[in-house]
């Protein structure tokens, strides 16, 4: 899913920093959670369309960062992005079946 072009101008970027020592997957994770959290600053106090046009930009800003956390997560762990989403849409389909889910939910 995630084109390897990106993948390399992420990891680009954190080489020529010289920052890979100081990479590791428990710290990805907490930089990922600490990311959402400053994505969600975006919404408090506000209604969904209050905030998605007031902070437009940083909305944007903050998925570009988790993004860049789990492009880097995955790929020092070896996770590819595309095959674990199908295997856990598969695992979500046994789980929530279609048959399940009450007719006209959002009427």
């Amino acid at each position: 899913m995630m084109r390897q072009e990106i993948i390399d101008l992420v990891n680009q970027f954190r080489d020529e920093r010289n920052w890979r020592p100081f990479h590791n997957a428990k710290d990805f994770a907490l930089s990922i959670s600490l990311e959402a959290s400053e994505l969600l600053e975006n919404y408090q106090w506000l209604s969904s369309e209050e905030a998605n046009e007031r902070h437009r930009e940083n909305i944007e800003d903050e998925v570009a960062d988790i993004l860049i956390y789990l492009t880097m997560f995955c790929d020092d762990l070896d996770i590819d992005m595309e095959e674990v989403i199908k295997k856990k849409l598969k695992k979500n389909a046994i789980k929530y079946p279609i048959s399940s889910q009450p007719k006209n939910l959002m009427q």
